[in-house]
């Protein structure tokens, strides 16, 4: 089943990263703001329903990590729109990840115990090889604003961060 998620998720993810490739070979700074935000806000909400669900830990310590960090980072990039008048612009890669995203919390609110803690552990590690793809391939080479450029790259090195703390944590659970 570990597995078998993750490979969903993984593929949920690429489909619905599709439009970023599909919609504008450069997304504009204010769609990039967009889904830079979009994607904190929805792993903070993915992991406030581990920290109601689960009683691990290592899962909830996680969780608790994606909560502080996804928020500091969001509020940095707020300040940062405000400070250039730019106005986040919604976006076919926003929406998709955002119905994704709780198509995937459907799925794991169905779970409880052991099975809650790998699903999760597990689509926490697919969402952030595949919003960290989406920053070094795409978002951080299209952002003309060297401020939201600088923020995009401090966000990835987080992320990396929480993609390989995801795997550990992914390895304790098996």
């Amino acid at each position: 089943m570990f597995i078998r998620s993750t490979t969903a998720l993984a593929a949920v993810f690429l489909l619905g990263a599709a439009p970023l490739s599909q919609a504008a070979d450069k997304p504009t700074d204010p769609q990039i703001a967009h889904i830079a935000y979009t994607a904190g806000v929805l792993d903070v909400e993915a992991a406030k329903q581990a920290l109601k669900k689960s009683k691990n830990k290592e899962v909830v310590d996680f969780a608790k990590d994606m909560v502080r960090d996804h928020e500091a980072v969001n509020k940095q990039a707020l300040d940062l729109v405000k400070k250039l008048k730019v106005t986040p612009e919604d976006n076919p890669t926003s929406k998709a990840l955002t119905k994704a995203a709780a198509e995937e919390r459907a799925k794991l609110a169905k779970l409880k115990g052991a099975a809650f803690d790998k699903a999760y552990v597990a689509s926490e590690v697919a969402y952030h090889k595949q919003v960290n793809g989406a920053l070094e391939t795409l978002l951080i080479p299209s952002a003309s604003n060297a401020e939201l450029k600088s923020l995009l790259e401090t966000g990835l090195k987080i992320f990396q961060g929480h993609e390989q703390h995801a795997e550990h944590v992914a390895g304790m659970l098996k």
